[in-house]
């Protein structure tokens, strides 16, 4: 019998290495894509990486296609690469926006697509997107101008899909992180209270419970994982 198949993106990420552990520790096939060729750093024969440019479009399709022959399903995909940047409106030209469009959006959506359509194909699935507080609430966006648009994206992206899943059992969730407690967000900002921001360990165990065919009650979830940031 076939374990389920789950699509890591960023899988060397300090999201996405919690996310390849929590899923490979509940018996699933973990599927990692890195930039370059390399273990997901929880090796194991549970996991494999894909060295895959998000950017390029066909390749990403390729990917999808290769997995769905070796595995005929895809159950799960959590999409967690992206990038991030400063920047406010008096300093960010229209190529700033482009970068961060690339990294936040196409990156998510050359993926998304491809596995969308083969889980509308099998009637389930659970596609998993990264947004973020600027992005939901552009209010907030102060100081991080192409960020936050870039980042508004993913909502409407997974409002469309699940306007076209809404009679399948395939349900695209936007995970909202606040503060995330890494070694990267430590250095930069020493004086924080660190106690009030959310691990990456505990970020997977939300999308692993939201993960399940039990999930398929919520149809549009906007999941916020703040803490107390």
């Amino acid at each position: 019998m076939l374990k389920k198949t789950v699509i890591v993106t960023g899988a060397n990420g300090n999201l996405g290495e919690a996310v390849v552990k929590k899923f490979i520790d509940n018996g699933y096939h973990v599927i990692g894509t890195v930039r370059h060729k390399q273990e997901p750093k929880t090796g194991t024969e549970n996991a494999e990486a894909a060295a895959l440019d998000l950017l390029n479009e066909e390749d990403c399709r390729k990917f999808v296609d290769e997995v769905i022959t070796k595995n005929k399903t895809i159950d799960v995909a959590v999409l967690t690469a992206g990038g991030f940047t400063m920047g406010d409106m008096y300093n960010t030209k229209t190529s700033d926006i482009y970068k961060q469009y690339q990294l936040n959006f196409e990156t998510a959506y050359n993926i998304a697509r491809p596995v969308f359509m083969q889980m509308m194909k099998q009637n389930s699935g659970r596609i998993f997107l990264i947004g973020s507080r600027q992005g939901l609430d552009t209010k907030k966006g102060k100081g991080v101008t192409a960020y936050s648009l870039s980042k508004s994206l993913i909502f409407r992206l997974a409002e469309l899909m699940n306007a076209e899943a809404k009679d399948k059992n395939v349900v695209v969730s936007v995970v909202v992180p606040g503060t995330i407690d890494t070694p990267q967000n430590r250095e930069s900002m020493p004086d924080a209270d660190f106690s009030t921001w959310a691990l990456p360990s505990e970020i997977a165990e939300v999308i692993y419970f939201y993960s399940g065919d039990d999930s398929g009650i919520l149809r549009e979830p906007v999941i916020k994982v703040y803490n107390r940031s």
